[in-house]
């Protein structure tokens, strides 16, 4: 085997992976497989897509991320996420408008977190759907979907800061939900990522 030839086969694999991460409808359904195992009718209703456009976007290169085959996964979409934040006017713009705008406070990183909610300084809270906080969640975490939240508030301590999180750093269900909370009286923050990429750091998840 040649090097050059050698060469445009690792280049044509590299770009089989770009083909699978080709289309927005094929990362939001990878988005939700990384909450935990699903099915092509559970996916398509999550992301609105009829059965058969999921199906479509799941058999085009990405019919393993059913289930994620490995953290490495998590760790190129978020790669992917860092250059088009820094690249991207657009994507900086998104990101400025719908996050930082309403939440300026530093986000709290993952290891922080941890060491702070085994010393039972924080209220570690949950605010996606029950059913993927029943596949997977942060140690000693509280579920409280945010659209629950306001009807909710008495089952969180108010004398700890609260840390909320979701699916990832581009999800808005913490945003919503650490506003609501600095509004009703609590201390609340947000973690810097989400559940996957807690899963696929290695840190300790329940189930």
């Amino acid at each position: 085997m040649s090097t050059d030839n050698f060469k445009q086969d690792v280049h044509a694999q590299l770009a089989r992976v770009g083909k699978a991460l080709s289309h927005g409808n094929r990362l939001e359904l990878l988005d939700f497989v990384a909450q935990g195992p699903r099915s092509v009718e559970e996916l398509a209703a999550m992301t609105r897509l009829s059965v058969a456009n999921a199906s479509k976007h799941l058999q085009e290169g990405l019919r393993v991320f059913y289930e994620l085959a490995g953290p490495d996964v998590v760790d190129l979409i978020a790669a992917l996420g860092l250059v088009a934040e820094t690249r991207l006017a657009e994507m900086a713009h998104l990101v400025r408008s719908y996050i930082t705008a309403r939440d300026d406070l530093e986000p709290i990183p993952a290891a922080e977190l941890l060491k702070r909610s085994k010393q039972g300084l924080v209220t570690v809270l949950d605010v996606r759907p029950a059913r993927e906080f029943a596949a997977g969640h942060l140690p000693g975490a509280i579920n409280v979907p945010v659209e629950d939240l306001g009807k909710r508030l008495r089952k969180l301590p108010k004398g700890r800061e609260v840390i909320a999180y979701c699916r990832g750093p581009y999800c808005l269900l913490s945003v919503d939900a650490v506003a609501l909370l600095r509004t009703k009286g609590y201390k609340a923050r947000r973690l810097e990522d989400g559940f996957p990429e807690w899963k696929a750091s290695g840190l300790p998840v329940e189930a």
